[in-house]
């Protein structure tokens, strides 16, 4: 149906962008502070960089991507998350030969086929940084600590920050090894996707949606790190402690793509009418050169913005209401209409927000409308208003009134009155 939106898909109406904006200008605020640059990719990539980047044994790679043939046959993704796009940004732009260093954050649309549900869409948005060409665990520690105070500034409390190490390709051939010897005897019971995982990516059946549940006896990677990744496990947990950061650790997060190594970590809600993974993220340090760029080490994360909302009404954070109209005018006749239309255009040209009435409205329906609009003060124009020069600025809080003139003093008198232009 035309009057209907894709299923998976959601209108974002006045009366709900105005919290859109607040968490957005708030992320990009806090980034600014941690000196994070913000980037924009392109809505498609070509499908072989997130087959590539994000692991053809990942469920969005091999379910979720929205990919198509473009007129000149080339296959064209709708990304499906943030990380591989800057990647590949990084990589093209040469970014990585400039002084490291490199840190970026996006607000983004992401689109999967998945099945719509509470927070999660098939169209939906997700905040995110990525931080390039420090492997310093203290870097972690920043990634982590730009969520939490993110979160912590945005009035939701009871979260949890689970840490955990995946290793890196040394150490999780061991680890693998382990792992296979314990999946073979369950492998017939497994799901049809998982015996693929088996082969390719055994570390990705622990996070199987289905079988996952299943294998909570299963070898944790954090007994097989390597000297160099326990260190760096180790040394993330003194800076989180440094920072203040209360943290666990568990050994159970894997994150659903392939890229990541050493760090992964999840920010969990345990409200119960609001419970999951918040924010997740973690360490990607082969992630550029799988992509065709240099050996550069990667961390970042990615937030859903509807999931996020959703988490602030559960824990009724406190939203700021949006800006109030400051002047609604309300014109009597022709003439009245002509003097109103001076006045609103010469308020909008010094920074007021003003409106005034194009439907032939009644005082009566007018008042009421501006009411609706929740407008700070109402000015009424007629030919008695024109005669004068002069008409009455009505406070709508207190019904209180102040003489206003039809002339350029009168626009600074309503400047004034509203505590002074916002341009200035």
């Amino acid at each position: 149906m035309l009057t209907k939106a894709p299923r998976g898909t959601k209108d974002i109406l006045p009366q709900d962008v105005y919290k859109w904006k607040y968490v957005e200008e708030l992320f990009a605020e806090i980034c600014g502070r941690f000196n994070y640059k913000e980037i924009r990719t392109p809505t498609f990539e070509h499908t072989e960089l997130f087959a590539r980047g994000v692991g053809e044994t990942t469920d969005i790679v091999n379910k979720e991507m929205y990919t198509f043939e473009d007129k000149g046959g080339r296959s064209i993704t709708l990304k499906p998350e943030g990380t591989a796009p800057v990647v590949r940004a990084l990589i093209e732009n040469n970014i990585y030969a400039q002084q490291q260093p490199s840190k970026f954050f996006y607000a983004i649309p992401a689109f999967r086929y998945e099945k719509p549900q509470a927070g999660r869409q098939r169209e939906f948005h997700q905040f995110g940084i990525e931080a390039f060409g420090s492997g310093d665990p203290a870097m972690d520690a920043e990634v982590i600590a730009l969520a939490v105070s993110f979160l912590d500034e945005l009035g939701i409390t009871g979260l949890k920050l689970h840490i955990n190490s995946v290793g890196c390709p040394e150490c999780r051939q061991t680890y693998n090894k382990a792992l296979r010897e314990y999946l073979e005897p369950k492998l017939p019971y497994l799901c049809s996707d998982c015996k693929v995982r088996f082969e390719k990516n055994p570390m990705r059946v622990l996070d199987c949606k289905v079988d996952g549940s299943k294998l909570s006896d299963a070898p944790i990677m954090l007994d097989y790190l390597c000297g160099g990744c326990r260190s760096h496990f180790e040394r993330l947990q003194e800076y989180l402690k440094v920072l203040d950061i209360d943290y666990e650790i568990d050994p159970k997060i894997v994150r659903g793509l392939d890229y990541y190594t050493k760090t992964a970590f999840e920010i969990i809600s345990i409200n119960e009418n609001s419970q999951g993974t918040v924010c997740g993220g973690g360490r990607y340090d082969g992630l550029v050169k799988e992509c065709g760029g240099p050996d550069m080490p990667g961390i970042g994360f990615g937030l859903g913005i509807e999931r996020l909302l959703n988490l602030m009404e559960a824990y009724d954070a406190k939203i700021p209401d949006p800006p109030k109209l400051d002047v609604y005018i309300a014109p009597v006749g022709e003439d009245g209409k002509k003097a109103a239309l001076s006045m609103l255009y010469a308020l909008r040209d010094i920074g007021i927000s003003a409106e005034c009435d194009y439907l032939g409205r009644s005082i009566k329906a007018q008042m009421k409308y501006a009411d609706k609009l929740d407008a700070k003060y109402v000015i009424v124009i007629g030919d008695d208003e024109i005669r004068n020069n002069m008409a009455e600025a009505k406070k709508m809080s207190d019904g209180s009134t102040v003489s206003v003139t039809l002339d350029k003093s009168g626009i600074k008198s309503i400047e004034d009155m509203l505590g002074g232009s916002p341009n200035d």
